[in-house]
């Protein structure tokens, strides 16, 4: 496979971006609407799985509609030595939704979602309770004016091929 070096080329990248509109279709679909054979959709989506490009096929969902319209950010700053100690009991807590080490002011950047501000309390409670916590500060998100998306990466390296 001929790729660039962001690891995608053209023709991976359409597959992708097909893909990430109608994540349903089945090879055969992709294949037609791709102009290119079953056997090639099937060994590019085989090989971006391989190399950890393509993770899967979660639904996309909604989670004020699931009734946790609250949307929060923490820096952590925590103890030396207990990232990894930290990070699995973070994992515990149900509404932190992910959890990335920084440089910075803080160790640990956590995004997490609550189902009211008094909900938030408790998960900032729990949070904090957490062996090796020291120091939070927390955000509430009052809107996302640009979601998580990875489409203009993908339009970039389809544009080149």
């Amino acid at each position: 496979m001929a790729g660039t070096a962001e690891g995608l080329d053209a023709l991976d990248a359409r597959l992708l971006l097909l893909l990430s509109d109608e994540p349903r279709l089945g090879v055969l679909e992709c294949s037609r609407r791709l102009g290119v054979a079953r056997g090639t959709v099937q060994a590019r989506m085989d090989r971006l799985v391989q190399r950890g490009i393509l993770l899967g096929f979660p639904p996309e969902l909604d989670l004020a509609a699931m009734g946790y319209g609250l949307t929060a950010f923490a820096v952590l700053e925590i103890a030396q030595g207990h990232r990894a100690v930290v990070a699995e009991q973070l994992a515990a807590i149900d509404e932190v939704c992910e959890v990335h080490a920084t440089t910075g002011q803080g160790d640990l950047f956590v995004r997490m979602v609550a189902r009211s501000n008094a909900d938030l309390q408790r998960v900032i409670d729990e949070i904090v309770g957490v062996t090796g916590v020291r120091r939070t500060s927390t955000s509430i998100a009052l809107s996302t004016p640009v979601a998580p998306r990875v489409r203009p990466l993908l339009e970039r390296i389809a544009a080149q091929g």
